[in-house]
């Protein structure tokens, strides 16, 4: 089984995906170091040079290379189930875990995460509360398809997870 887990930036799957991954006896793969393994260059310098267009297509391939692996827990990237079919083949090969956050919360995570955004950068002079408002609006359509729906704002890592793996057992029988 694959267990995609899905969100804005900054929401935390890396670390949701890595304590999950552990408890269930899964491998762990991060999408964007997936990319950057494969391509060794950062995303942030690729966007830089290549542009977002063709980051997405690549993205979408090595999300696709994925439905190879088996009892893994993947973090996608933040944008990676808004394009082309991902948020379908996510779907049909795996189980999708949204981690939503309110706005304040996410603008809050963004101001104090260390790796750099490239999605970031268009918010630059502009105000990060309202820019993070709309950016959210026009993705949650595809993160609201996830089959299950979480909110960690007032949980700890531990809590979360734990609440995470009944949801899962209840549907797959480990």
């Amino acid at each position: 089984m694959r267990i995609y887990l899905i969100g804005y930036m900054a929401s935390g799957k890396s670390k949701v995906g890595s304590d999950l991954a552990g408890r269930l006896d899964y491998s762990f793969s991060d999408l964007d170091d997936l990319f950057e393994g494969k391509y060794r260059i950062s995303i942030y310098d690729f966007f830089e040079k290549y542009g977002e267009s063709v980051f997405r297509k690549i993205e979408s391939q090595v999300l696709h290379e994925t439905g190879n692996l088996t009892n893994a827990v993947i973090a996608t990237g933040g944008g990676t189930p808004c394009f082309f079919d991902n948020m379908s083949f996510i779907k049909k090969t795996g189980y999708s875990i949204y981690l939503k956050w309110s706005v304040p919360a996410l603008v809050h995570r963004l101001k104090n995460i260390k790796r750099k955004r490239p999605v970031l950068k268009d918010f630059e002079g502009k105000d990060l509360m309202a820019s993070v408002k709309e950016h959210l609006r026009s993705r949650e359509i595809f993160y609201n398809q996830a089959e299950l729906i979480v909110e960690p704002e007032n949980d700890d890592l531990d809590t979360l997870v734990s609440t995470i793996i009944p949801n899962l057992k209840e549907k797959f029988p480990f």
